[in-house]
């Protein structure tokens, strides 16, 4: 077997185009920090998706081209977004209240951990000190669909798909899909499921960069972008 943490893997921004093809047109989306904030510039042209914020945006755009800034219009990693027609401006609590509503299509979100069960750590890494869970929570708790961007491993190579979360949670249960710089798992009743994997990767190295077991899909095929 090579020595898979010298193998290539894919960009950031690779991982945010193969999540960009998974949101609905016309959806209600909220991107989280990090990878997903890239996710708004790789829409399919003529797909329209109303980005949500915590902060009270509703139909926001991509991120703001250099000179063109807003100090109002920021987005949850506090990047400078487009104003784009008809958005909307509202308190925190009314943006609260469309999570809790259940009135969130998607929400991407980075990660620390996800479990076997599609159990979701994002908020704490105990050897930092410092967290906070913010509205993650409220968006794994309501949003229909959680998925998960980041990168397969952390920056010491360990496994971020795990069989169990050793890390504090953000949710249980809740991710549906994970895309990562590796592979496209999806988060099943029956356990996960290897569905894509990048370039010139197996599904058996994959697996050796996964704590968690992988069932194989009989679709298997190379990332679709």
């Amino acid at each position: 077997m090579p020595d898979l943490e010298d193998k290539p893997r894919l960009d950031r921004e690779i991982i945010a185009m193969r999540v960009a093809k998974e949101l609905p047109n016309g959806g209600y989306v909220n991107l989280g920090i990090g990878i997903p904030t890239l996710v708004s510039a790789y829409l399919a042209p003529g797909q329209v998706v109303f980005y949500h914020s915590e902060s009270g945006v509703l139909n926001c755009g991509p991120l703001a081209e250099e000179g063109e800034e807003d100090i109002n219009l920021i987005n949850a990693g506090g990047q400078f977004l487009q104003p784009v027609p008809g958005m909307s401006y509202f308190g925190s609590a009314d943006a609260f209240a469309m999570i809790r509503g259940g009135h969130v299509d998607v929400t991407v979100l980075g990660a620390h951990q996800v479990s076997a069960r599609g159990d979701l750590a994002n908020w704490m890494l105990p050897q930092r000190g410092v967290g906070n869970v913010g509205g993650a929570m409220d968006l794994a708790a309501g949003a229909d669909d959680v998925i998960v961007a980041m990168e397969h491993t952390d920056r010491q190579d360990h496994p971020k798909i795990v069989e169990e979360c050793t890390l504090p949670l953000t949710g249980k249960g809740c991710v549906s899909l994970i895309v990562t710089d590796l592979a496209v798992v999806r988060c099943t009743p029956d356990g996960l499921v290897l569905e894509e994997v990048a370039p010139g990767w197996t599904a058996e190295e994959v697996q050796e960069l996964t704590a968690a077991r992988l069932m194989i899909s009989p679709d298997l095929q190379e990332y679709q972008l």
